[in-house]
């Protein structure tokens, strides 16, 4: 795990004070396809956009689990690291049920969880990818060494077949601060969501028992997604990178 990921991380208080004009992001008629590095990242960073493409029947939304999470919990005394993945697997697929979502095909990659196959998942990718077809996909410079392997090899996917990539950070939220140079905030843009779409990513990250519950008593047990954390992606709007 990054360093940039340990501690508290930037409070959220602090980013709802600090409200640049970012413009509004034009959302696709057509299906996106998502890529997430582990169970959750699709909801976290997109939940609000992929409720609204299911309130408007889009169909066809596909989404790429690249990995199933099993490492979340590497000192958990409960569940081995094969009974993570299976239960992060279901919660993906209520997760996506809450959202509104009706059958959308999940692509289960099986990624170790800390080992992403850069160049395995690029090639995946552009079977899966169309010119002009949107790829959601974590950001290249998110922190966490899957969402970047994720994110590069969506980026060069799309190189390769001419799909359009839009990226989302996560842990961004975490390590970042108002303003922060590392960010290319030049390249965002928001996506205001009703209060029907806040609802609808707010219930459907609550699928995820695993990563928003203590799994037990033990420090190695404690929840991955706190409520301070929670609180970074229950915004009025969402962020992306063009």
């Amino acid at each position: 795990m990054s360093p940039l990921i340990d501690g508290a991380g930037t409070d959220e208080a602090s980013w709802r004070a600090w409200s640049p004009a970012w413009p509004v992001l034009d959302v696709p008629e057509t299906a996106p396809l998502v890529v997430a590095p582990h169970p959750d990242d699709e909801v976290l960073g997109a939940g609000g956009l992929l409720a609204r493409l299911a309130a408007a029947g889009t169909p066809g939304v596909d989404v790429v689990a690249v990995t199933d999470g099993e490492a979340s919990h590497p000192g958990s005394t409960v569940y081995t690291r094969a009974e993570l993945a299976a239960l992060r697997r279901v919660e993906t697929d209520e997760a996506l049920a809450r959202l509104g979502l009706t059958e959308p095909t999940v692509h289960r990659l099986g990624h170790p969880d800390g080992g992403v196959d850069e160049a395995a998942l690029t090639a995946t990718l552009t079977t899966l990818l169309t010119a002009g077809r949107w790829c959601l996909a974590s950001w290249r410079g998110d922190g966490h060494p899957d969402h970047e392997a994720v994110g590069r090899a969506a980026a060069a996917a799309c190189a390769e077949t001419g799909a359009h990539l839009i990226e989302y950070p996560i842990w961004t939220w975490h390590w970042a601060r108002p303003d922060d140079p590392r960010v290319p905030w030049d390249r965002f843009r928001r996506l205001p969501l009703t209060d029907a779409e806040r609802a609808a990513k707010r219930h459907a990250l609550a699928a995820f028992v695993t990563q928003v519950r203590p799994l037990g008593p033990a420090p190695g047990d404690a929840p991955i997604l706190p409520p301070h954390v929670l609180a970074r992606f229950d915004r009025p709007e969402e962020g992306f990178l063009l």
